[in-house]
């Protein structure tokens, strides 16, 4: 059995800042959850008349002349921008100022999926537009997957531990956990979390390769997790980012956590074998997390699931969480039918969420969903969120490739 974290090195999030298609900002990304407001729609970042995939969730209200010092604009990609102003939310939402701590104290750890493509695609076509002496000093690095780690340490003068964790939908939650790590080393606070950014035509196309993207045009019906008519998911853009700290720290400054990192697990799945049935480790990733947190099923208030809207990942899903919960044993939510699949910042986005619920004592619904698939028993909550209490939360990832990860989360 998992040693049980003492209280004292319990890490808690005492700060969350949200970039999502449905809402800048936590309170209106919230508020809109809340509401059943969905931010997917046509594609507007450039013109998706000739891509299959002609829908998605983009944070449409970011400025990034707002948000970011124009010198450092010139030298990052959009993913950046959400990722530099996301931290920023987090850290005045901690009333946390970088200034008055050791700069070896604070880490940094995000999560990382496509890089840096628009930025990337922009440079590629000056290359072949016009030569080699027209591509941006900053392209060898603006495109590079730690690029917004890099520079929210350099802004805010975080010189302790930094890294990036590339596991695409699943890297949400393995930051957290490393984050977590590094609370029981050295650090004081982590900045955790990820965002993504690929709704350009080299980020969708590489995105298409995997073939699970739904091509519907209508946005109220293009993702459909758990649904009889689920199509394949939406990709999106944006993220969260968490401030972490032990629950010490946080009390010696007077702060009030959003909860607690109470169990975490990952697993791999292997490729199945040609035509044979896929296999998932899913399971083993919720049962890991739940030992570590010395819980049992009966004592998880909600699950926060992956929701690829794939029948088959689907299936696998609903099979996971019914063997350790029963059917219908739980209350499951998948709040990104608002925003579409984050990649790097979906799972960063559900762990802010799950700790929104549990402070508001509320589960958010999943949008759209009307019959539940045959093979998906899940008490799955929809249209109008279902009061609490919640108390506890389990959090689900699956990352392309076969990563799996799994957070329990608690109130304080």
């Amino acid at each position: 059995m998992a040693e049980r974290t003492a209280p004292a090195t319990r890490p808690v999030v005492t700060g969350i800042g949200v970039a999502a298609p449905n809402g800048l900002g936590t309170q209106a990304y919230w508020s809109a959850t809340l509401d059943g407001k969905s931010g997917i729609g046509r594609i507007t970042r450039f013109d998706s008349d000739r891509y299959p995939v002609r829908v998605g969730g983009e944070v449409s209200e970011f400025d990034d002349t707002e948000h970011v010092p124009s010198r450092l604009a010139v030298q990052t990609d959009h993913w950046s921008h959400l990722g530099l102003t996301a931290a920023d939310m987090a850290l005045r939402d901690a009333a946390l100022d970088p200034a008055g701590l050791a700069e070896y104290e604070m880490a940094v750890v995000t999560a990382s999926s496509s890089g840096g493509t628009e930025f990337g695609q922009r440079e590629i076509e000056k290359l072949w537009s016009q030569g080699p002496r027209f591509v941006g000093v900053y392209q060898s690095i603006a495109w590079f997957y730690a690029a917004t780690t890099g520079q929210i340490s350099i802004r805010y003068g975080m010189r302790g531990p930094c890294g990036v964790i590339c596991t695409e939908q699943a890297g949400g939650l393995d930051v957290v956990a490393q984050a977590r790590r590094l609370l029981r080393q050295d650090a004081r606070m982590v900045v955790s979390g990820g965002t993504d950014a690929s709704l350009c035509p080299y980020g969708l196309v590489a995105q298409m390769s995997n073939g699970l993207l739904s091509t519907r045009d209508d946005p109220e019906r293009a993702y459909l997790p758990f649904d009889a008519d689920a199509c394949g998911y939406v990709p999106g853009e944006g993220g969260a980012m968490l401030v972490l700290e032990t629950e010490a720290a946080a009390r010696a400054r007077d702060a009030r956590p959003y909860g607690a990192i109470a169990g975490y697990a990952a697993t791999f799945d292997p490729r199945p074998e040609p035509g044979g049935e896929p296999v998932s480790n899913l399971r083993r990733a919720v049962t890991g997390a739940l030992d570590e947190a010395r819980l049992t099923p009966d004592q998880v208030d909600v699950v926060f699931a992956d929701a690829m809207a794939v029948p088959e990942r689907d299936r696998l899903e609903a099979q996971a969480i019914s063997a350790v919960f029963g059917p219908y044993g739980v209350p499951v939510t998948a709040p990104k039918t608002m925003t579409g699949r984050l990649y790097a910042g979906g799972a960063a986005l559900d762990l802010a969420t799950a700790l929104l619920a549990i402070r508001d004592g509320v589960i958010p619904p999943t949008v759209g969903v009307r019959a539940t698939a045959p093979a998906c028993d899940l008490d799955l909550v929809r249209t109008i969120p279902r009061d609490g209490p919640v108390r506890t939360a389990l959090v689900l990832a699956r990352g392309h490739g076969g990563f799996n990860a799994a957070m329990v989360v608690t109130a304080t």
